[in-house]
């Protein structure tokens, strides 16, 4: 007899696909996922490879989990953790209803 589970479409789809950028998902899926709440993960970047584009694919993966992540980026690596929610900025005195 199967087993039946739910989970988001989004979680579904990282955890599916197949081929060389699906193979890419599913590393920075397991990144992510290794990092624990109250924690910051850091990739530095191998020869050929950018800041930029590590970036892009951390973000294409918490996309995919459901999760947002805050970034900083220096020359040669990329910090990420789970953001919080809140924006950066100074609030609005009269919020738009």
């Amino acid at each position: 007899m199967p087993t039946f589970s739910t989970l988001p479409i989004g979680e579904a789809r990282a955890r599916s696909a197949t081929g060389k950028r699906a193979a890419l998902l599913q590393e920075y899926v397991g990144y992510i996922e290794r990092v624990a709440p109250g924690e910051a993960g850091m990739l530095q970047a191998g020869e050929g490879e950018t800041t930029q584009a590590i970036r892009r694919r951390l973000n294409a993966a918490a996309e995919a989990l459901g999760k947002r992540l805050e970034f900083r980026r220096t020359a040669s690596a990329v910090y990420f953790w789970a953001s919080d929610g809140r924006r950066r900025g100074r609030p609005r005195k009269n919020p738009v209803e």
